[in-house]
């Protein structure tokens, strides 16, 4: 499958003059510094030395002293607090974080996470019976309850008290909580949006810690749950997000809290990146949730004792290994259901068998987007007649407005632009699959098609040097809206020492020179070993990042090809 190369636009001459005097950059850096919304100084040393003196007062957010008067006042009355989370990371570490920080000042804290399967999303009828029946009467919700407005009507009858701290989009109406902490309320002036559901627990916890004279010290350990949140959540590397994420990995390589340090590779030991989290740490979270129950991953975050963590730690690889296979064999399954069906040249796709896991039908959906670049819906077999299915999208097409669309087939839908969950009757979905195939057609435009790489600017290698590489490690944490930059140099040629890596040697790893320069760099291309016999006689252009591996303690520069075009 081909691939695009885009270009970033070339910033103001302005800007780019202004931060080239104040700060004296290498000119690529000043430039992919000026595409992120840096313009001044001020700017860049927020940008490149993150102060957690710039974090927001967390009563900016609306509702936040509702909230701080409520928990207290459970406090002082000696009730039962319920923690509430959703099954996903962004959830159990949320869950884990508050449950950690007020278990330290209070002991009747309870937690729930429903159920993947018999509760579904967010606040279920089923735990709030728990929580009524065990005498709670305050449940504090992470990362989710802002568009349950029936559930919190119904925690009202049973006397049943809500704070809320999410992060998604609310609906029209706010449930009817004591309080509702999320950035996005349109009526909340919080300056920054991004935050992840744990982001917004940990902005609680701030106001609390406040409150009970708690220091900073304190407060600030708990910030490996919220780095790992912000990496697994997706949420924007940005503002508000940078800090915490900066600092939580500095406690995630240097002191974090057991059961994390358990879930840790210990090739990765002390080098965590956000990226090493996403791939690492995250999966094995939520592998918990989608094979058995997301509790699991809570038990192993919050537990104090190295025996009873190493048993929840083994379960938890038990049940990632299980996950894996099981989510490779329905990926084989589904392309099978492709071709035999000779689907592959349509615009969308839209697969289905009931045997398949519920649990990992999102992950299916973002390997056959891979696979095909096209919008993706999987479906199997749900409760009482009804299919569930995750969608996923590509660039720039936006999937729930394609579900909202078909609306009329669905039961219930939805999500946001690149992913989305939907449940609707068996019987409608051959017309779900037609429908969903002519809206996809009409909307989507040739580009959209077509994988694309944004490339931040051009470099030659000779720009590369030691300097060059210590400010390009000061723009991490890499991740949404601040990914590591990817360059472009043309006329790169084969200088030796090729490899074949891989089970089935479909990795490379060469040496490249350019010949007005001839500094010899070493680069790693995944999936790119059918292109070794070209590369030896042909020259090409290279798009790549530039990263430190490490190897046995030791630090070696390499450039880790993302797309090549050949000269001819």
């Amino acid at each position: 499958m081909s691939i695009r190369w885009l270009l970033k636009p070339v910033p103001d001459a302005g800007v780019i003059d202004r931060l080239q005097s104040d700060l004296n950059l290498p000119s690529a850096l000043t430039h992919i510094l000026a595409q992120r919304g840096v313009s001044d100084f001020d700017d860049a040393k927020a940008f490149f030395r993150p102060n957690m003196a710039n974090l927001h007062d967390p009563y900016l957010l609306k509702d936040m002293d509702k909230a701080v008067s409520r928990i207290k006042q459970a406090i002082q009355n000696e009730e039962n607090i319920m923690i509430y989370g959703d099954y996903d990371v962004d959830g159990t570490t949320s869950v884990a974080l508050m449950y950690l920080f007020l278990k330290s000042i209070y002991p009747n804290i309870t937690y729930y996470i429903p159920d993947r399967y018999s509760e579904g999303y967010g606040i279920s009828e089923l735990g709030i019976d728990y929580a009524a029946d065990n005498g709670v009467s305050l449940i504090i919700a992470l990362d989710c309850g802002v568009k349950a407005v029936d559930k919190i009507d119904y925690a009202n009858s049973k006397q049943v008290d809500f704070v809320i701290c999410d992060h998604h989009l609310p609906g029209p109406v706010l449930p009817k909580a004591i309080a509702v902490l999320d950035p996005k309320r349109t009526d909340c002036s919080y300056p920054y949006k991004g935050l992840s559901g744990c982001g917004v627990g940990f902005k609680l916890v701030q106001a609390l810690a406040a409150e009970f004279d708690i220091s900073d010290e304190v407060v600030y350990s708990y910030l490996d749950l919220v780095v790992v949140s912000i990496a697994a959540d997706i949420v924007p590397i940005t503002g508000e997000n940078r800090i915490l994420a900066h600092f939580g990995l500095k406690v995630l390589n240097s002191n974090p809290r057991l059961g994390l340090s358990m879930l840790i590779p210990k090739e990765s030991a002390g080098n965590l990146n956000i990226s090493k989290i996403v791939f690492s740490i995250a999966p094995k979270i939520n592998a918990a949730g989608r094979i058995k129950h997301a509790s699991d991953a809570v038990k192993l975050l919050i537990s104090e004792n190295e025996m009873t963590a190493r048993g929840y730690v083994s379960e938890i690889n038990s049940l990632n290994t299980e996950r894996k296979n099981i989510d490779a064999e329905i990926t084989d399954a589904a392309i099978t259901q492709i071709r035999e069906n000779q689907e592959e040249d349509r615009f969308s796709t839209v697969v289905y068998n009931p045997e398949w896991h519920k649990g990992v039908i999102g992950i299916v959906a973002s390997r056959l987007t891979e696979v095909y670049y096209r919008p993706t819906v999987v479906f199997t077999k749900g409760e009482n007649g009804f299919l569930v299915a995750s969608a996923r999208s590509v660039r720039e097409f936006d999937v729930h407005e394609a579900l909202s669309e078909c609306s009329d087939l669905l039961d219930r839908f939805g999500g946001h632009m690149y992913a989305a969950g939907l449940t609707m009757h068996e019987v409608n979905l051959p017309n779900f699959k037609r429908k969903f195939e002519q809206i996809v057609a009409k909307n989507i435009t040739q580009t959209q098609r077509i994988p694309t790489i944004e490339i931040d600017t051009e470099l030659r290698f000779s720009e590369i040097n030691d300097k060059f590489i210590r400010l390009l490690k000061q723009f991490q944490p890499f991740g949404p809206e601040n990914m590591a930059p990817q360059f472009l140099t043309k006329n790169v040629q084969f200088a030796g020492n090729d490899r074949l890596m891989g089970v089935d040697k479909q990795h490379l790893k060469i040496d490249v020179f350019h010949p007005d320069e001839r500094r010899i760099f070493t680069a790693v291309g995944f999936g790119m070993g059918n292109w070794i016999k070209k590369i030896k006689s042909t020259p090409f252009d290279m798009v790549y990042s530039i990263e430190e591996n490490i190897w046995q303690g030791k630090a070696h520069l390499q450039l880790l090809i993302k797309d090549i075009k050949f000269s001819d």
